[in-house]
């Protein structure tokens, strides 16, 4: 988590660049925010970004690009003042402004790429976004969400679990783990709780320093460290964690001078007391909490794990239907042929249409990032991610015990670069899970039949369940070179259907 001062900034009216209010820190309770004051902060801070190289910054100079290049097209399309619904205007003002679709779902986007960069001028504007998003659309899932990752990042976790819940309450899919990140960020307060009363109760004498400035008592504390003066140093120490507490100081601060107390209380004890122990294992458990939320069953309800070679057995000599999730299969009528084939392999944020995709799931191939229809019943689950350490947190957190017979482990969970070898200097592009499951498939070389059912890579749109809908087709992966792989190996094609084998 980035740091970020316990004094925000928010742009004042018709001044984007202003400095900062003394507001305090965001909470869950939003501040009204007029749409064109946001619009031209966004405007602002594009031209603050011009040659920067920080990849996050110019991830967020790109979103920006297209926010305002959409405004511009809105301002020349709609030339009715804004009482009329259009975009407010410069000077004006009015009580429920409009905002459509496409403008509210780039603003979102902003906001999301400007938390992704973690400085405070970022996370000032993705406050602004917040604010502007849910003063017009109170209801917005999207928003509720941006805000509760933004309480997170400030380091306000009992605001971001406020957040997430309205968040939840609109929603029945918590295809991004929402659900699971809040009831950890509980327990994680609940220990931090405990921790206090902990240390309150072991070190009386903190209290005297607990309504002093922390700043001052925990450089006090350090100096008396360093004259071998440990019982001066652990009251003051103590005191200015209390103080924080007080003050309520950003969590991320609050933690980081909670774990070096504990690395000099371990030094300062030969052996470390019964106390101590209970400290510190408080500590771990609240840090775990935070990090991945509660593990009820950590063995997932008892899942097989699935090596390469393993997998390349289940499928041998068996038919697999593959199926896209693009608008065509929606309206194929292909449904009782595609329950046909031996094996059914759908991907990520599938939905279900009996009489058009089949009603059979044998394999669910997701990406890790998100948790869409992990909770539906398969028989083998593989989930691919290019970052190991990301890949088992998002297992840990994502994955539904008793959903999955048979799921694949690291020696499948990247394969066109873990089990191919292609680099992005061979293969520039991050690919998608159609293709690292198509490449696999490929590459194994077991299955006489194998049939990609409905795929034209995103031209006739999406087809998923309703919660994945609003995510846009991303622009990270490079459609037309998988497409041209693929048909390169095609042995026919033949309306929905393209066979590569």
């Amino acid at each position: 988590m980035t740091r970020v001062r316990s004094r925000w900034s928010r742009p004042r009216s018709g001044d984007p660049a202003s400095a900062p209010t003394d507001a305090g820190p965001p909470t869950a309770q939003v501040t009204p925010a007029d749409l064109d004051d946001c619009l031209r902060a966004c405007a602002a801070h594009s031209g603050k970004l011009v040659g920067s190289l920080d990849p996050r910054r110019t991830a967020l100079a790109e979103q920006l690009r297209k926010l305002l290049a959409l405004w511009a097209a809105q301002e020349q399309s709609e030339p009715a003042p804004a009482g009329a619904g259009g975009l407010l205007r410069r000077g004006t003002r009015t009580t429920s402004p409009a905002i459509g679709n496409d403008l509210l779902d780039a603003l979102l986007a902003v906001g999301n790429k400007a938390l992704d960069c973690g400085y405070d001028d970022e996370l000032n504007l993705t406050l602004l976004i917040s604010d502007t998003v849910l003063t017009l659309r109170k209801n917005s899932r999207a928003g509720w969400r941006l805000r509760g990752r933004l309480l997170e990042a400030a380091g306000r976790p009992e605001a971001a679990v406020e957040a997430f819940d309205r968040y939840l309450a609109l929603t029945d899919d918590d295809g991004f783990g929402v659900r699971a990140k809040t009831a950890g960020l509980r327990v994680a307060q609940d220990r931090r709780r405990e921790m206090l009363a902990l240390l309150r109760t072991t070190v009386p004498a903190a209290a005297g320093f607990g309504d002093r400035p922390a700043t001052g008592t925990w450089a006090d504390g350090l100096a008396a460290h360093a004259e071998g003066d440990w019982d001066s140093a652990q009251a003051r120490l103590v005191g200015a964690l209390l103080a924080m507490d007080r003050a309520e100081a950003p969590e991320q601060d609050f933690q980081e001078a909670l774990g070096h107390y504990l690395d000099l209380a371990t030094g300062a004890q030969v052996r470390p007391d019964a106390q101590l122990t209970e400290l510190i294992a408080l500590f771990a458990e609240q840090r775990r909490h935070r990090m991945r939320g509660p593990v009820p069953d950590p063995t997932y309800g008892g899942v097989n794990w699935l090596t390469l070679g393993e997998f390349r057995n289940r499928i041998a000599g068996k038919s697999i239907a593959l199926i896209a999730n693009s608008g065509k299969v929606g309206t194929s009528s292909l449904g009782a042929e595609i329950d046909a084939y031996d094996l059914v392999v759908r991907f990520n944020s599938y939905k279900i249409d009996a009489a058009h995709t089949g009603r059979r799931t044998d394999i669910h191939v997701t990406i890790h990032k998100h948790g869409f229809n992990w909770d539906k019943k398969v028989d083998t689950r593989l989930v691919f991610g290019g970052i190991s350490g990301d890949w088992k947190h998002s297992l840990r957190t994502r994955l539904v015990p008793g959903a999955q017979t048979y799921l694949g482990d690291e020696t499948l969970r990247w394969p066109l670069r873990n089990i191919g070898k292609l680099g992005a200097d061979v293969w520039p592009s991050i690919p998608t899970s159609g293709f690292n499951m198509l490449w696999l498939l490929d590459f194994l070389d077991v299955s006489p039949t194998l049939d990609l059912i409905g795929f034209d890579f995103y031209e006739s749109g999406a087809y998923r369940i309703d919660a994945a809908m609003k995510m846009p087709i991303t622009s990270v992966h490079e459609y037309t070179s998988e497409k041209t792989w693929v048909m390169e190996r095609a042995q026919s094609v033949s309306g929905m259907r393209i066979s590569l084998r």
